[in-house]
């Protein structure tokens, strides 16, 4: 579990909710600049962005890949949630 620094806290809360945007690309080069600078000084916020940039590489990854569930998984999902 993360513990953030009571003193961080509201700057690590602002960091946080644009950590999507800029994984995106989203963010302005100023705001960009500003949230590389806490991170590289906030090791609990590099730990949550270095898991959703892994998390993001991941899904994109896979987005373009067909997966197949196993013979039956279907069946008896449906049937577990009675909707068969």
């Amino acid at each position: 579990m993360i513990k953030f620094d009571p003193q961080n806290t509201a700057e690590c809360l602002d960091i946080l909710s644009q950590m999507n945007q800029y994984v995106d690309g989203e963010l302005a080069a100023e705001i960009c600049h500003d949230l590389e600078q806490h991170l590289s000084e906030c090791q609990d916020c590099q730990v949550v962005f270095d898991t959703l940039a892994k998390t993001v590489k991941l899904y994109r990854s896979l987005h373009d890949t067909p997966l197949e569930m196993p013979t039956g998984v279907e069946e008896r999902l449906l049937k577990r949630l009675n909707l068969n």
